[in-house]
């Protein structure tokens, strides 16, 4: 294992097979390997890393909706204060 990460003990870790670097989740592995080692993947870890990119952009896409409507209340909210003032 790389001595440049501090992973606890207890923590389950996922290792990229590569470089040895170690991961929390398979999936951040999976967008690793995609991202970092692409023209060393096989089939398999391929189509991983297509899942996990695809699961990544789906998160990213919610978080987003849900910030702008986050921002949306708080505009709405402090100009309707604003209008009672």
């Amino acid at each position: 294992m790389n001595e440049d990460y501090h992973v606890p003990t207890s923590a389950p870790v996922y290792e990229c097979a590569y470089c040895g670097r170690p991961f929390a989740r398979e999936r951040f592995r999976a967008l690793h390997r995609g991202l970092e080692h692409a023209s060393d993947l096989d089939d398999d870890e391929v189509e991983q890393f297509r899942d996990a990119y695809s699961e990544e952009a789906e998160s990213i896409g919610m978080f987003r909706l849900k910030a702008l409507a986050a921002l949306v209340l708080v505009y709405f909210g402090l100009l309707m204060i604003y209008a009672t003032l």
